[in-house]
């Protein structure tokens, strides 16, 4: 029986990460690269993930390999916190429920109250304790050219956030039985059917197809303007469901009852400047989703996908790419997380255009202590590039009080 509810559990959390994730507008899909980088991607993108991160990156000077065909086939990464192992703590209590329905079918006085002091104690530690899974993935290709710059891209960003929600009722229910307020056996028997302290799971995405247009203009001083646009197809989905923890070997958390979506078009701006004696430097910025959407869940929870507005200066050389990128709008949480705005710091080392190795590190500037959930605070970053011969494998991790991750990205570049 445990088995069966657990198994019904990661089914719930599988399926959530697979076909939805984040209210509130998850956090924007960033390559494998960019991952690897702190998260930076607006003043350094390479063409094939330019739609992703700033279109006119797309039409940017960039190194003389990654400057033509691009590709990215594809790219994914995933990040889990689970601060108090919240899926471990459900699986005790399911194990203990049962125990006391056993003992108090046996006769067993003593075991049943001593059972459900246990199970009063699992109940009170899992209470607002939270689980959140991300995954995001990415397709992209690219065909600059002298004149106007033509991408295409997919990408979906996904959060599943699992949270333990419970009631007083059913601490004091369990005290009454452990201390013989209430018979034992009586109240033991079907005390699963009785609680009603619950698991929830909230889950949402959003997941996008469009086009990118970039050109380039050189300016009366010499230097480079690049600008571009991203017309793109929006789908937001949002997914609410809410189980007893005695009944959640129930098999409908993927009815459409619990599911919402919607879709629009929409699109991005950007802009990038390069400036310098050799054009080492250049500053960018990008206004992602220009038109404000929302979607309500079906417990009313609102899901908003609001303009995004990001900034960012990069310096490049033969073998570095030096960035920084700050988030100029706030992004507000909405279930159990953090508000979120970034200030990130990425660099690139690369060894002979077969290698490259980067770091990176990212500080949450709207993080607060009174969040519902998990806190996003500094994140760590690192990873790896392997480009012989015009293929590209990038790796990268992410590391943080809370959370870890991981990333991998197959594409090609000539």
């Amino acid at each position: 029986m445990i088995d069966h509810r657990l198994s019904k559990l990661s089914i719930t959390i599988g399926l959530s990460i697979a076909t939805s994730a984040a209210f509130a507008s998850p956090q924007a899909f960033m390559s494998s690269r960019s991952f690897a980088m702190g998260g930076t991607g607006v003043a350094v993108a390479q063409p094939a993930a330019a739609g992703m991160a700033n279109p006119a990156m797309l039409a940017a000077d960039h190194h003389q390999w990654v400057d033509e065909f691009g590709l990215i086939l594809p790219s994914v990464n995933v990040r889990f916190a689970d601060d108090k192992e919240t899926i471990d703590q459900i699986d005790d209590i399911q194990d203990t429920i049962e125990l006391v329905e056993q003992s108090a079918n046996r006769a067993d006085v003593a075991g049943t109250q001593d059972a459900a002091g246990a199970l009063r104690n699992q109940l009170s530690d899992l209470n607002r304790d939270t689980m959140r899974g991300d995954v995001g993935f990415g397709v992209g290709v690219a065909i600059p050219t002298s004149s106007v710059s033509v991408g295409f891209f997919t990408s979906a960003s996904l959060r599943t956030t699992v949270r333990g929600n419970v009631t007083n009722d059913d601490l004091q229910r369990l005290e009454d039985i452990e201390n013989g307020t209430i018979d034992a056996l009586v109240g033991g028997r079907e005390i699963g059917d009785n609680l009603t302290s619950d698991g929830t799971v909230l889950a949402s995405a959003v997941a996008e197809v469009g086009i990118s247009l970039a050109k380039s203009f050189e300016l009366a001083n010499g230097q480079q303007l690049q600008v571009g646009v991203s017309p793109k197809y929006v789908q937001m989905r949002t997914f609410e469901y809410v189980q007893t923890v005695g009944d959640f070997e129930d098999d409908d958390f993927d009815d459409d009852e619990n599911e919402t979506k919607d879709s629009g078009f929409n699109f991005d701006l950007g802009a990038a400047y390069s400036f310098g004696e050799q054009n080492q430097w250049n500053a960018g910025a990008v206004v992602r989703n220009v038109i404000p959407m929302d979607l309500d869940s079906v417990r009313g929870r609102e899901m908003k996908l609001d303009p995004m507005v990001t900034a960012a200066i990069a310096h490049r050389g033969t073998f570095h790419v030096v960035t920084a990128e700050l988030d100029l709008t706030k992004r507000e949480a909405f279930g159990y997380e953090d508000d979120t705005q970034w200030l990130a710091l990425g660099a690139e080392f690369d060894a002979f255009r077969y290698a490259q190795l980067r770091t990176g590190i990212r500080q949450n500037l709207a993080s607060n202590d009174n969040n519902d959930g998990i806190e996003e605070k500094t994140q760590l970053t690192a990873g790896v590039g392997l480009s012989p011969f015009g293929a590209r494998l990038d790796i990268g991790v992410l590391f943080s009080d809370a959370e870890v991750g991981a990333a991998i990205e197959l594409g090609a570049s000539f």
